[in-house]
């Protein structure tokens, strides 16, 4: 480790023109940490959890690898994880008991909670606490935002949506209490003002934007003068952070302009939002790592698409409504179309995953340092059932969890004995979550061989 001629605070920001920037960790910040200080930041590392969730299961018979223990021969579904193979890990025969009757609703509403949603179409909605609120109320103490929630579509639906279930249970995963769920934010515009800049109104945004050409623009000068006072490292990590803020400030900017030249009606979708879903989603992504490499949250959920999503892909090629493909009747032409919505799902989380990767930091990369969960509270679509879920687990917690494998439980195994598990790997002990019956202790042993 090099150090530079400067000590900096963890918490150290930028500031100017009325916004501020956290950093990213540097190895400044590390000689000016007593012992104690050094160990605390070094746990803090590991104390990231983050949650992608995809609607409406998957195509089994493409997503299950041949073999358990040391995860080998990638399915065509799980295929672009073959560049972070050995950080993640493929967990089968997990349930979520709790959702049933089996709706889609309850699939979204029980995937963090573990809980069964009352069933109500008014206000009187009743879920659980969510296991990222949990550790939110924890890890959020001492970042900006105690937790950052994320979805691709923008909430429009109130009501009831599946069966007698209000919408909200499809469009918050987030509950930091059974009667409070937390909306989450498709707009990535909305989500940079809140990890980077001002709020305020659709209004009071708009003129923010116009008052200056980029957060980067507003602090420039402290950069410099911050670069000037350390290591060749950091110098390295700060301008590698400032490229990323600046490269995610252009594409909002190019969403913006091209929403507004789209001679199309496009009511829906406010201006700043890509037309493509693949682009979208991206750049959430790509946000989701400036949070973390600034260290202004430390938990993440995050919804690719809602439950009874009529989203077409034609940027891969369907062009049907996806909710009406994943009700097959076993017709192998829809199901491989379900596989390749799956695949092009896993694709985008994947390439975050090596984005990831790509950025030192401590004694390793970011990866090392996130735990990720990623997969769906339905099993079968066709079966609308809550078995066998797919279900993938990303990331290091800091050599606190192992990779490469594909553990198959044999059984129905709840799910929340996972989510007892990452509540442990970043430091919350509970005796137990929800159903649970025990920890996934194959996930922080060695795996066999």
């Amino acid at each position: 480790m090099f150090v530079s001629r400067k000590h900096l605070p963890r918490r150290t920001v930028l500031k100017g023109a009325g916004v501020s920037l956290a950093l990213p960790l540097l190895d400044a910040m590390i000689p000016s940490l007593t012992a104690t200080e050094r160990t605390v930041a070094s746990a803090d590392r590991l104390r990231r959890l983050g949650f992608v969730y995809i609607p409406m299961g998957c195509d089994h018979s493409r997503w299950t690898p041949a073999t358990t223990g040391t995860l080998q021969e990638l399915t065509p579904i799980l295929s672009p994880f073959e560049p972070v193979k050995q950080h993640i890990s493929v967990l089968s025969q997990l349930e979520l008991r709790n959702a049933y009757p089996g709706t889609h609703a309850t699939s979204n509403a029980s995937f963090l909670s573990a809980a069964t949603a009352r069933r109500t179409e008014s206000t009187d909605y009743f879920l659980g606490t969510t296991v990222d609120q949990i550790a939110a109320s924890v890890l959020g103490k001492d970042t900006q935002l105690p937790s950052l929630e994320l979805s691709m579509d923008l909430i429009a639906a109130v009501g009831q949506c599946d069966n007698g279930y209000a919408c909200v249970y499809q469009n918050c995963l987030s509950w930091s209490s059974p009667t409070t769920p937390l909306p989450p934010e498709a707009h990535p515009r909305i989500v940079f003002e809140q990890l980077f800049g001002e709020g305020g109104s659709p209004a009071d945004r708009k003129a923010a934007l116009q008052r200056r050409a980029s957060l980067l623009d507003a602090v420039r000068d402290e950069f410099v003068r911050l670069k000037n006072t350390l290591g060749p490292a950091d110098q390295q990590r700060i301008t590698e952070y400032q490229d990323a803020v600046r490269d995610v400030e252009r594409r909002i900017q190019r969403a913006e302009a091209g929403v507004s030249d789209n001679i199309l009606p496009d009511l829906d979708r406010p201006v700043g939002v890509p037309a493509a879903y693949g682009e979208h989603a991206r750049l959430m992504f790509d946000l989701q790592k400036l949070a973390l490499q600034g260290d202004l949250t430390r938990v993440i959920t995050f919804q690719m698409a809602r439950e009874t999503s009529n989203r077409t892909y034609p940027e891969i090629g369907i062009t049907e409504p996806h909710h009406p493909l994943t009700h097959h009747g076993n017709d192998p032409d829809k199901i491989a179309k379900v596989a390749e919505i799956n695949r092009f799902h896993v694709s985008l989380f994947a390439d975050f995953l090596k984005q990831l990767q790509e950025i030192p930091e401590g004694d390793g990369t970011l990866l090392d340092h996130v735990l990720y969960m990623y997969g769906s509270g339905m099993g079968n679509p066709n079966l609308h059932d809550h078995l066998n879920l797919p279900i993938v687990v990303a990331g290091g917690a800091a050599g606190r969890i192992q990779g490469g494998q594909h553990l198959d439980f044999g059984k129905p195994t709840p799910l929340a004995n996972l989510h007892l598990t990452m509540l442990d790997r970043v430091g919350i002990e509970l005796e137990r979550f929800a159903d649970s019956t025990g920890k996934v202790k194959q996930l922080f042993e060695p795996v066999s061989i």
